[in-house]
């Protein structure tokens, strides 16, 4: 069975790492850094910086989150950090306040990925993306985090959009806006791309069966999982895991 060609050569990656900074520069509304495996970063953008209240990226190279943001916030950042490092796991959709000290906090949706060198985990790469000048207490914002939090909680089970309406304590109509706001997905897509990342996970770091991981990621059967699989991502679970191990 063929698999895809990787036309990603050394010169081209290279040459794209530079280029993917500068255009990472440009981003006005969200916030990129990459850290070191000690938690200390390493390369920010320019909303990165200002987000942190300074000036340039001399006053946030080689500093922790600790160092520059809310003490409270800095220690789930750390948290989170740790999970990402130390374990491999890739951290999506997290909506979270991000706040400087003495600054004002916002509300931004999170994505953290582990960097890799050979078999070692070196660091991470992070994105926040703001979602808006919401309050800090908005009943709109808080609930989303607990909707999320439940989802990935109970992934392996059946998660009704009813059950995520009551969670967040409004009508589905209102879920179904405020998801769409947020994650610029229905609350039914969200529960679904979270069950697919779990699952293109899990076929890349563990050796478990399809089945298993089927179970895991709350399909009720390995061939509707499979169909799902293939239908979003073009390749089928053992293709995936096949080619993500090359």
């Amino acid at each position: 069975m063929s698999t895809e060609p990787n036309l990603l050569t050394p010169e081209l990656r290279a040459a794209m790492s530079e280029a993917m900074l500068a255009l990472l520069d440009d981003l006005t509304t969200t916030m990129f850094c990459v850290k070191n495996a000690d938690g200390r970063y390493v390369a920010v953008n320019t909303t990165f910086v200002h987000r942190a209240g300074k000036r340039s990226r001399r006053d946030v190279l080689g500093r922790t989150a600790a160092e520059l943001f809310v003490p409270e916030l800095a220690e789930r950042y750390e948290t989170q950090d740790a999970a990402v490092i130390e374990h491999g796991r890739t951290l999506r959709h997290e909506l979270e306040l991000i706040s400087p000290r003495g600054g004002r906090p916002r509300w931004f949706l999170t994505n953290k990925v582990p960097l890799r060198a050979g078999d070692r985990i070196v660091g991470l790469a992070s994105l926040s993306q703001d979602v808006g000048a919401d309050a800090v207490d908005d009943p709109a914002m808080t609930s989303l985090t607990r909707v999320v939090e439940h989802i990935s909680e109970n992934i392996d089970q059946q998660i009704r959009i009813s059950e995520l309406a009551e969670i967040a304590g409004c009508s589905v109509d209102t879920l179904e806006r405020r998801t769409r706001r947020v994650f610029h997905r229905s609350p039914l897509q969200l529960v679904l791309t979270t069950r697919m990342e779990l699952a293109a996970q899990l076929l890349v770091d563990t050796d478990d069966p399809i089945a298993r991981i089927a179970s895991d990621c709350g399909f009720y059967d390995q061939a509707a999982f499979s169909r799902t699989f293939a239908r979003l991502t073009g390749l089928t679970p053992t293709r995936f895991r096949r080619s993500a191990r090359r």
